[in-house]
C-alpha cells in the first residue's frame, strides 16, 4: 500500500510541476508579445510616414549604389538605411518575389504586384529593387492599396545595387538595371526568392510557383522555363554566339533561386581552370562575351548552366507564357490543356496592338477595382475582350488565357464562402 502511495505522491508532483511549467512559458509569451506590441506603436510613432520614409532612405551615392556583397548597404551611406521595409504583418514566413524597376516601369510593375495580391492566399513579401525617383512612388501605391489586401503583404525596397568598379557596365548591359537580377544573391540575404519581369502577370497563385522549389533535387540551384518550346523558331540554337542551356536556352523572365546554394556553389565555366563561386564568376563572364551576348543577362545565365546543366530545374511552359508560344502558331501544348499560369509580355505586347490577347489580360488586371467581384470583374470582362483578338494567332488560343484564371478565381471564391460559414458558425456559438 505504501508503495502505490509513494507512486501516486510522485505522479502528482510530476503533473504539478508540468503544470506550472506550461503557465510559466504561456506568461512568458504574453509578456513578449506585449513588448513586441509597444516596440511597434513606439517605431509607428517615430516613422515620418511612407512618403517621407521612402524620400529619407535614399542612398547619398546616386541611383547606382556602392556595393557591399551579401547583405544590405552600409547605413553610413543613407540618411538612414538603403532600403525600406514595410511593417510586418504576420509571423508566417512569406513568399519572396523580387523586381528590378527602372526607366518607365512604375505602373506596370505595381499591376505584376496587384496580380500577385489579387489571387494569392498566403504572405507575400516583395523585394523591389528600383532608382530614387521611384521609391516614393511605389511606396505611396502600394501603401494606398485597401486593407484587406494590404494585409497579404510585406515589402522592401532598395537602390539599385552593382559592383562599384562596374557599376555602369552593369547597369548599361541591356534593359535599364536589369542585370541586377544576377546579384540577387550577394545582395539579399534570404534563402530563396522568386524573380520575376515587371511584365509578368500571375494568373494563379503565387504560392504554387514558389512550390516548385520541392521539385529540387539536391543539385538544383534554380529553375527557369525554356526559351522556345518549337527549335525552328528557337532564336539561341539559330543565332547565339556564345554557349547555351539545352536545345533552345532557358528564358530568365521567371526565376525561382534557391540562393543559399546559390552563393555556396562552385560553377564550372570556360574562364578559368578552376570552379568559381558565383560572386567570382560573373565579371570574367561578362568579359569575355560582352561583344558576343544579345540579350544581357539572360545570356550569362545561359552560359553559366550551359556549364552546370545538373544546376538547372526546367520548368514547363505555362510558367512563363510569351508571345513567342502562340506568335506563329501554338507550340505551348501544356498551356493548350492546363491554361497559363504565368503571363510574360516580353517585347511591349502589354502596351501596343500587335498582341491584342496580351494586352487584354494587361488592361483588365490593371484597371480591375480591388474590391469588386473578381468573377463579374475581371473574368467576363476579360472572356469578352478576348473575342476581338481571334484574328491573331494568340486571341485564337484566347481559351488558354482564361482557363486556369477561372480555376483560380472558382478556389478564391469557395475559400472566401468557406470563412463566411466559419464566420456565422462562430457567431451562432
Amino acid at each position: 500500500m505504501r508503495r502505490y502511495l509513494r507512486v501516486l505522491f510522485v505522479c502528482t508532483l510530476l503533473v504539478f510541476c508540468s503544470v506550472l511549467y506550461l503557465f510559466n512559458q504561456l506568461v512568458s509569451s504574453l509578456e513578449s508579445a506585449n513588448n513586441h506590441q509597444v516596440r511597434a506603436q513606439r517605431t509607428r510613432a517615430a516613422d515620418p510616414g511612407p512618403t517621407e520614409r521612402a524620400h529619407d532612405d535614399r542612398c547619398i551615392s546616386g541611383s547606382v549604389s556602392l556595393w557591399r556583397p551579401y547583405g544590405t548597404l552600409p547605413a553610413a551611406q543613407c540618411h538612414i538605411s538603403c532600403f525600406t521595409d514595410s511593417p510586418l504583418r504576420s509571423h508566417l514566413e512569406p513568399v519572396g518575389l523580387a523586381v528590378v524597376a527602372c526607366g518607365a516601369r512604375l505602373e506596370e510593375t505595381l499591376t505584376m504586384l496587384k496580380s500577385a495580391v489579387l489571387f494569392s492566399r498566403t504572405l507575400l513579401h516583395f523585394h523591389i529593387f528600383t532608382e530614387d525617383e521611384l521609391q516614393a512612388g511605389f511606396t505611396q501605391a502600394l501603401e494606398s492599396w485597401p486593407h484587406r489586401f494590404r494585409s497579404r503583404f510585406i515589402y522592401s525596397i532598395y537602390p539599385i545595387s552593382f559592383p562599384s568598379e562596374n557599376a555602369r557596365e552593369w547597369k548599361r548591359l541591356f534593359k535599364p538595371c536589369a542585370s541586377q537580377r544576377l546579384f540577387l544573391p550577394l545582395v539579399l540575404q534570404l534563402d530563396s526568392v522568386l524573380y520575376v519581369d515587371t511584365d509578368v502577370l500571375f494568373l494563379r497563385p503565387v504560392e504554387d510557383v514558389w512550390g516548385l522549389l520541392s521539385r529540387f533535387n539536391r543539385s538544383h540551384v534554380a529553375a527557369m522555363a525554356p526559351e522556345h518550346e518549337e527549335p525552328r523558331i528557337g532564336w539561341y540554337n539559330r543565332f547565339s554566339r556564345h554557349p547555351y542551356y539545352g536545345h533552345t536556352g532557358v528564358n530568365s523572365g521567371v526565376m525561382l533561386m534557391n540562393m543559399t546554394r546559390i552563393r555556396g556553389k562552385l560553377f564550372r565555366n570556360d574562364v578559368s581552370a578552376m570552379d568559381l563561386k558565383w560572386a567570382d564568376l560573373l565579371m570574367p563572364l561578362l568579359q569575355k562575351y560582352k561583344l558576343n551576348i544579345t540579350w544581357g543577362d539572360q545570356d550569362l545565365l545561359n552560359i553559366i548552366f550551359h556549364h552546370n546543366p545538373e544546376s538547372l530545374l526546367v520548368f514547363a511552359c505555362p510558367w512563363n507564357y510569351r508571345p513567342d508560344h502562340c506568335i506563329y502558331g501554338s507550340n505551348c501544348a501544356a498551356a493548350e490543356q492546363h491554361g497559363i499560369f504565368i503571363l510574360h509580355g516580353n517585347r511591349g505586347v502589354y502596351h501596343d496592338d500587335k498582341q491584342p490577347a496580351f494586352r487584354a489580360v494587361y488592361d483588365i488586371i490593371q484597371q480591375f477595382p480591388f474590391e469588386a467581384d473578381l468573377e463579374r470583374g475581371l473574368l467576363a470582362p476579360l472572356e469578352e475582350r478576348l473575342k476581338s483578338a481571334e484574328h491573331t494567332y494568340c486571341g485564337r488560343a484566347r481559351h488558354a488565357f482564361t482557363k486556369r484564371l477561372r480555376h483560380t478565381i472558382a478556389q478564391i471564391n469557395e475559400l472566401q464562402e468557406l470563412e463566411e460559414l466559419k464566420e456565422l458558425q462562430e457567431l451562432e456559438i
